[in-house]
């Protein structure tokens, strides 16, 4: 996880820094619509459009994974609750106790 933040981050100041080296004015036509302005700023548009879709398209993937590490952080105390219960339970039970095994017989199950 840390390997693709420190990758996402040298990506970003290379970016930027192409970005500051390309001051020239220019015009980008997009259907009916026409924006003039320095190529910094075109790039820095579609950079920051780009993070943004990509943040998108990850959402949905990072919601679900929240709530399954949620549930299974829920899942996992409860199990830690009842293997507690049953070690007092069984701590409980003195050593001299005599355990009675109900004797079944094969027809009787039938």
């Amino acid at each position: 996880m840390i390997f693709f933040l420190i990758v996402g981050v040298l990506v970003g100041v290379v970016s930027v820094l192409f970005i500051l080296q390309n001051v020239s004015p220019v015009t980008v036509t997009f259907f009916a619509y026409h924006l003039n302005g320095s190529l910094a700023l075109i790039l820095f548009l579609a950079l920051f459009a780009g993070i943004i879709i990509t943040m998108l398209i990850l959402l949905p993937g990072t919601v679900t994974n929240e709530l399954r590490i949620s549930r299974l952080k829920r899942l996992n105390q409860d199990l830690e609750d009842e293997l507690a219960d049953m070690r007092r339970r069984t701590v409980a039970v003195p050593p001299d106790a005599t355990v009675v095994v109900p004797d079944t017989d094969s027809s009787e199950l039938l």
